[in-house]
C-alpha cells in the first residue's frame, strides 16, 4: 500500500477546522433565504431593531431570530451596533425586495430544493427544534435512550471529538488533577485523551446508562487500565457524585436553555469540593454575538435539534458567577475553534 494514502501511518492531528468550515457551510446559504423569505433583510433596510421588536414585527420567536443574526452579521449580512441590527448595504443593494439589484428569483429556487430552508424557517417561527431532525435530547432528559440511538450517537460524538480532544489532553490546566468528572462524556473521548497525557489522572464519564454501555467498549478499546470509568447517572434527576477535583463538560452547555445551564453550573457547584474547578470546553461567541462565523452555524445547528445555543465568554462568566464560582478564564486549546472556560469555587 502506498504510505502516502495508508491513513494508519498519519500522525494524529488536533487542528480539524477544514472539516469543520466544511460542515457548518451548510448554513450559509438557507440562512440567507430563510431570511429573506421572512422579511428580515427588508425589515432591518427600513430601521434598526432589536432582536425583539424584530422579532415582533416579522412574527418569529426572538431567541431563533437572535441565532439566525449572529450568523447573518458574522456572514456580512447585517450589522450590530448599539444592541440594534441593521442590514448592511451590500444587503441593502441585492438583497432588498424592493432593489433593482435584488437577487431573490434566484434564491428562491433554493428554497424548493433544500430540507434546510424549511427547517430553518420552521424554527425560526416557532422557536421549536426541526421536526424530523435527529436530537437524543428528549432521552437523555429522561435517562433513557434505545441502543441503537446510544450507539449512534455516541460513534457521532466520537466522531467530531476526536481532533478536539488531542487539543484539550496537554492544556496545563490539567496537571494537577488527580480525580476527574467527565459530565455527559459520552464515548469517553476526553477522558481517554486526558489519562493517557496525565498519569496520575483519574476520570469518571457521567452519563446516562445506554450511553455508558457504549462508553465502556471505547474505554477497553483505548487499554488504558481502570483509570477511565463510566457512572450510569441521569445528571437532571439525580445526586452528583462528589469528591472529584475537577467537573469537566464538553459540548454539554450549547445543548440546553438558558435556564437548565444554570441548573448545571449550580450543580456542579454543589459537588465540587472548596479549591475544585469547572471547565467548560465550547465554541465561544463574540461578545457582540456577531460571529466568528463558525461558531454562529454551529448555534444554528443547536437551534435545530437541541434546546440550546453557542455563549459567549460574557455569558458564561455571569452564570458561573451567580453559582458563585470566581477567577474565571477562557483560553482558545490551540486546536480547531474551541476555548476552554474555567473556574474556582472558593
Amino acid at each position: 500500500m502506498n504510505p502516502a494514502v495508508d491513513t494508519g501511518t498519519l500522525p494524529p492531528t488536533s487542528d480539524d477546522r477544514a472539516i469543520w468550515d466544511c460542515w457548518l457551510s451548510q448554513f450559509r446559504l438557507p440562512v440567507v433565504s430563510v431570511a429573506d423569505e421572512a422579511g428580515t433583510f427588508a425589515a432591518l433596510a427600513a430601521t434598526a431593531m432589536t432582536t425583539d421588536a424584530l422579532a415582533q414585527q416579522l412574527g418569529v420567536d426572538a431567541r431563533a431570530l437572535g441565532i439566525h443574526l449572529s450568523l447573518l452579521a458574522a456572514t456580512g449580512f447585517v450589522e450590530r451596533r448599539d444592541g440594534r441590527w441593521r442590514a448592511t448595504a451590500e444587503t441593502r443593494r441585492w438583497l432588498h425586495p424592493e432593489g433593482q439589484g435584488y437577487c431573490g428569483p434566484a434564491i428562491h429556487s433554493y428554497r424548493r430544493s433544500n430540507p434546510l430552508h424549511a427547517q430553518l424557517l420552521a424554527t425560526l417561527r416557532t422557536g421549536d427544534r426541526a421536526e424530523g431532525h435527529v436530537s437524543a435530547a428528549d432521552e437523555w432528559e429522561r435517562g433513557e435512550m434505545s441502543p441503537d440511538m446510544a450507539q449512534h450517537i455516541t460513534a457521532y460524538m466520537n466522531a467530531h471529538s476526536r481532533a478536539a480532544a488531542l487539543a484539550v489532553a496537554p492544556q496545563p490546566l490539567f496537571a494537577d488533577v488527580r480525580s476527574l468528572l467527565d459530565v455527559g462524556g459520552g464515548s469517553a473521548i476526553f477522558s481517554i485523551e486526558l489519562a493517557r497525557a496525565w498519569p496520575a489522572l483519574s476520570a469518571t464519564v457521567m452519563e446516562i446508562a445506554p450511553v455508558c454501555v457504549e462508553a465502556d467498549r471505547y474505554i477497553a478499546q483505548a487499554g488504558i487500565g481502570g483509570r477511565v470509568k463510566t457512572r450510569a447517572l441521569n445528571m437532571f434527576t439525580q445526586s452528583w457524585p462528589t469528591g472529584h477535583d475537577m467537573l469537566f463538560f464538553s459540548n454539554i452547555f450549547h445543548d440546553w436553555s438558558d435556564a437548565t445551564c444554570q441548573r448545571l453550573s449550580d450543580a456542579a457547584f454543589g459537588a465540587l469540593p472548596s479549591g475544585g474547578r469547572i471547565v467548560l470546553h465550547e465554541m465561544l461567541m463574540d461578545d457582540d454575538q456577531c460571529g466568528p462565523w463558525q461558531t454562529a452555524a454551529f448555534s444554528l445547528l443547536m437551534l435545530l435539534g437541541t434546546r440550546g445555543r453557542q455563549y459567549s465568554l460574557p455569558e458564561f462568566k455571569a452564570m458561573l458567577e451567580r453559582s458563585g464560582f470566581t477567577d474565571i478564564a477562557a483560553a482558545r486549546t490551540g486546536g480547531g475553534y474551541y476555548s476552554l472556560v474555567s473556574a474556582r469555587k472558593p
